[in-house]
């Protein structure tokens, strides 16, 4: 693993990232707490989670439960703390979980913050995210029926004013160290930086986006600002929701796995998606190499920064995960994964 820097922060990250979100739903809290200890252990020094997690399903009822499966472990490990950088999302407008119906204000952004630090029994988090904007999202599959024609500029721009003041306000009293998005676009991020600039608010630091061999939308407009202005991204999905192991492949169900709980893994299970798996399947076993390990040490690679969210539903998975973390693919390789990437794009 690489340390790189968050955003245009002094604050160092390994460049795989441990995620949380099965965390009390598929994952229980003992072996939750196993993954902790293993991902430590091996030298991860950043760890995600949201106010809305577990999912698989997400539900009200559960909502909150892996920030307080992580809590339980920070207050058992109280000298542990301060060895990881702590990411956590404020959950946007939806119709079914958290805050029914509300866009995300000033006002809701302070009660989620206060609320998240409740749970994970710290008196800090270090990242604080937008899950996703209130203009809406072409991300979560959504790109095909994408329509911001009605979006208001004069209004978005606003909400971002109001929560960039209220992350100052949070920021100075301690509660976060550094402000990010997630599921936003170029548009939207470069908006934010130009007001936390003019304003002397604080700055998106990071953005967590979708990113795997199966989804590059990163790759474009998104990249190109990272670079530019210092946001690093916190690429979610590199698995392909698990598409990337191959576990699928020819009508495979394994019991107790997310298509198995859901079904079409949130609308990646296409016909053109096995196709493409197959296709990077196929070119991990001619270089050698395990798919799990290929398609996460990809994400790495890739010629922006990038700390990539890893999840393991049980801490036997998370082993084989963290095994491959010093992975790196040949230039030849890396060459043939972009060959595949353009016989197959946009899968899903």
């Amino acid at each position: 693993m690489r340390q790189i820097a968050l955003g245009s922060t002094d604050t160092m990250i390994t460049d795989y990232c441990l995620g949380t979100m099965t965390w009390g739903n598929q994952t229980p809290e003992a072996d939750a707490h196993r993954q902790m200890d293993m991902a430590l252990d091996a030298g991860i020094t950043i760890v995600d989670t949201a106010e809305m997690y577990p999912v698989n399903p997400v539900r009200a009822e559960t909502v909150g439960v892996t920030e307080e499966i992580l809590g339980n472990w920070n207050a058992a490990n109280p000298g542990r703390r301060g060895d990881y950088v702590l990411a956590t999302k404020i959950t946007g407008k939806n119709a079914a979980f958290v805050r029914q119906g509300q866009d995300i204000t000033g006002a809701t952004f302070t009660a989620a913050i206060d609320a998240s630090l409740a749970r994970l029994k710290t008196d800090v988090i270090d990242i604080y995210q937008m899950h996703w904007p209130n203009r809406g999202s072409y991300h979560f599959r959504q790109c095909w029926r994408y329509d911001p024609s009605k979006q208001d500029r004069a209004v978005t721009l606003a909400h971002m004013e109001e929560v960039l003041e209220a992350a100052d306000q949070a920021v100075k009293a301690g509660k976060i160290r550094h402000f990010a998005l997630s599921n936003d676009s170029a548009w939207g991020t470069a908006q934010w930086l130009r007001l936390a600039e003019d304003r002397a608010l604080p700055r998106v630091q990071s953005i967590q986006n979708e990113y795997s061999l199966l989804c590059r939308l990163y790759d474009l407009d998104m990249a190109e600002l990272a670079v530019n202005e210092q946001v690093t991204l916190l690429a979610y999905s590199p698995l392909g929701a698990g598409l990337l192991t191959g576990k699928y492949q020819d009508g495979a169900l394994p019991e107790g796995s997310r298509m198995a709980i859901n079904g079409d893994l949130g609308g990646r299970k296409t016909e053109r998606a096995f196709a493409a798996v197959a296709a990077y399947l196929e070119l991990a076993k001619q270089h050698g190499v395990d798919p799990v390990h290929m398609a996460l040490a990809f994400t790495v690679q890739r010629p922006f920064a990038v700390s990539t969210i890893f999840g393991a539903t049980t801490s036997e998975q998370l082993a084989h995960i963290l095994s491959g973390v010093d992975v790196t693919l040949s230039a030849e390789l890396m060459e043939a994964i972009d060959t595949t990437h353009k016989a197959h794009p946009m899968p899903f």
